[in-house]
């Protein structure tokens, strides 16, 4: 009986001693395997930026920056509602008006000229014959409805289809016009995922195309980035509605943004043409990526 009692006391110090350093390194692992996991399955988040605002505020604009980081997989904004919200995409459309032309041999390069009517333009710089280009850079109207007509309504609803771009209503009463005024919807975030697309050659197109298009996007190149993108401007009435949608290289990598303004009561519109791009640019430094 004695050693029946002895060989069960045994048994039980065994049982209720601590875990082998063997198992202690294989649990350690097993939270290892886990917390590697949830680094390669990051989530996209969204971060409210108050300094964005604030941005906004102090130069009498009402709207919102959006500012995506795909290394961080970190959306920035001051108003992610607005972000979703779709608004006449304006000159934006240029972009894929341009990627379009191209692939239908409408334009053949970034050299194709565009011949000027002899007619009075509501900018001096459209008065004159414009090479893709330049017609890209100067946000020359009449030459881009021309491409419009020339592309025509079949052709532009299939591209556009397939290139998921916002909610373009198109048909041949306003094929020239559909960007500009009427119905067409596009969001912020819409055209950060196409700009993403076009970047990073995931859109149904050549890749002689995409290169022609970040050729001529390119805005500004300096030590510190290289700015590419597009602005926007649409008028209703007495509504004024601004974008600047593009992406911006830096040593810190390729940060994609869209920006949709409106200027509040008594903002000077002299200012609306370049604020744009001044407030984008003073939210990227709010970011610490130039």
């Amino acid at each position: 009986m004695k050693i029946i009692l002895f060989i069960l006391s045994i048994s039980l110090l065994i049982s209720c001693s601590p875990p082998k350093k063997s198992d202690q390194i294989s649990n350690e692992n097993s939270d290892l395997v886990s917390e590697s996991d949830n680094i390669h399955h990051d989530k996209i988040t969204e971060e409210y930026r108050e300094d964005f605002q604030m941005i906004i505020d102090s130069v009498g604009l009402i709207g919102s920056v959006l500012i995506f980081d795909p290394q961080s997989k970190i959306y920035y904004s001051n108003d992610f509602k607005r972000c979703s919200t779709g608004f006449i995409p304006a000159s934006t459309f240029k972009i894929p008006n341009s990627i379009i032309a191209l692939e239908t041999g409408v334009a053949k390069d970034d050299s194709t000229v565009f011949k000027w009517d002899g007619k009075k333009k509501f900018l001096p710089q459209w008065e004159k014959d414009l090479i893709l280009k330049d017609a890209f850079q100067f946000s020359c109207v009449p030459c881009y409805q021309q491409i419009a007509r020339e592309i025509g309504t079949v052709k532009m609803k299939d591209y556009l289809k397939k290139f998921d771009y916002g909610n373009m209503i198109v048909d041949s009463s306003n094929i020239d016009t559909f960007w500009l005024t009427g119905e067409s919807k596009i969001s912020q975030m819409q055209q950060i995922d196409f700009l993403k697309k076009l970047y990073n050659l995931e859109l149904p197109i050549s890749v002689r195309t995409s290169e022609i298009m970040k050729r001529i996007m390119i805005i500004d190149e300096n030590d510190l980035y290289k700015l590419s993108g597009k602005t926007g401007w649409a008028v209703s009435g007495e509504n004024n509605l601004g974008w600047f949608v593009g992406y911006i290289e830096t040593k810190k990598g390729i940060f994609y943004f869209a920006t949709n303004v409106e200027p509040a009561i008594g903002f000077n519109m002299d200012e609306f043409a370049g604020i744009r791009k001044d407030i984008t640019l003073k939210a990227f430094r709010k970011i610490e990526t130039i």
